[in-house]
């Protein structure tokens, strides 16, 4: 049996002069740690590199960094297989939907009932925690 490999994936700006827009472009696309997507005029550059892991992705950050007349390279997004496994099997364990909404709402008290707000906000694992019954 295969053994699948997680794969981290992030994109970049990358940002130079636009004097230097194609030498940097050239670079970039010689350089083999990152693909390259598209550009500016104003010299903003958008690229994505990939890692087994975050130290992988952080070098490669370093060498994009490192290119001559790049002025600077910020992670925009990043994609983590293994992370995002690890918060579905947290979310799949924890009883999202409140025991509440499984009882007769004619009987309930709202006044009772916990209001936890904007999920995109919390911490999954403490959110788990919470709704467990």
């Amino acid at each position: 049996m295969e053994v699948k490999k997680q794969m981290n994936i992030s994109s970049i700006v990358v940002q130079t002069l636009p004097k230097y827009l194609d030498d940097v472009v050239a670079e970039l696309k010689a350089s083999e740690v990152c693909d390259y997507h598209f550009h500016d005029e104003s010299g903003k550059i958008i690229i994505t590199i990939e890692g087994e892991d975050v130290s992988e992705e952080l070098s490669k950050l370093r060498v994009v960094e490192e290119i001559v007349h790049v002025v600077s390279a910020d992670m925009q997004m990043s994609y983590s297989e293994d992370e995002l496994d690890r918060h579905m099997r947290v979310l799949e364990n924890a009883d999202a939907v409140p025991k509440v909404l499984d009882q007769d709402t004619t009987k309930i008290d709202p006044s009772t009932v916990v209001y936890n707000g904007d999920l995109k906000k919390k911490d999954i694992y403490e959110y788990a925690a919470k709704t467990k019954v």
